[in-house]
């Protein structure tokens, strides 16, 4: 039962044979059709979403009404709006699927409970947490370093399988240009 998250686990934290049982105990698996979102702009975001199958994405809509999107998650990702969980406030953010997607949910009300009784978890997740915040740091620097068609390049070598999946306007949004640009930079090749 939940292959990939058991082998994303596994990546950073030993599970004895009776662990994942008792981990299951704090899952709230859920089915996501494609369109359907699990968070909206205004909602309190109460859990850290896990991706099981399928793939997300997490955007806002500025003040001219454009979606921009800030973060996808794949198989073996996690999203959430963070602030909105930690701080209980209502997020700003929208998650939606792209795909029909098969996710896993860790709410925040029961994680105590579960860093108590498997106090490995409370380790894997701040070893993801960690890498996440890197990745976060070096999106960052990218942005500022590289132009526009290098952040593409970049981004195709790093995760071809989004490029594959995920529609261009999408890929455009998230890199920070527009779907024009982005078909220009692809006709170069």
């Amino acid at each position: 039962m939940y292959p990939t998250l058991l082998a994303h686990i596994k990546r950073f934290v030993d599970l004895s044979e009776d662990e994942p049982a008792q981990l299951f105990h704090f899952i709230r698996p859920l089915q996501v059709k494609k369109k359907a979102f699990i968070l909206k702009e205004g909602q309190l975001c109460k859990s850290d979403y896990f991706v099981e199958k399928g793939c997300l994405r997490m955007f806002f809509v500025n003040e001219k009404g454009i979606e921009q999107i800030t973060q996808f998650a794949l198989e073996h990702w996690w999203i959430a709006d963070y602030f909105s969980l930690l701080n209980k406030t209502k997020t700003q953010f929208n998650i939606q699927a792209i795909e029909n997607s098969e996710v896993l949910c860790f709410d925040l009300k029961t994680q105590a409970a579960l860093f108590q009784q498997l106090p490995k978890m409370e380790t894997y997740f701040r070893m993801v947490a960690q890498k996440a915040y890197a990745a976060s740091q070096m999106r960052t620097k990218f942005f500022h370093d590289f132009s526009k068609e290098e952040s593409y390049h970049h981004f195709n070598n790093a995760f071809p399988e989004f490029v594959q999946r995920v529609p261009q306007y999408m890929l455009a949004s998230y890199l920070g240009f527009t779907p024009e640009y982005l078909s220009e930079i692809r006709k170069k090749k």
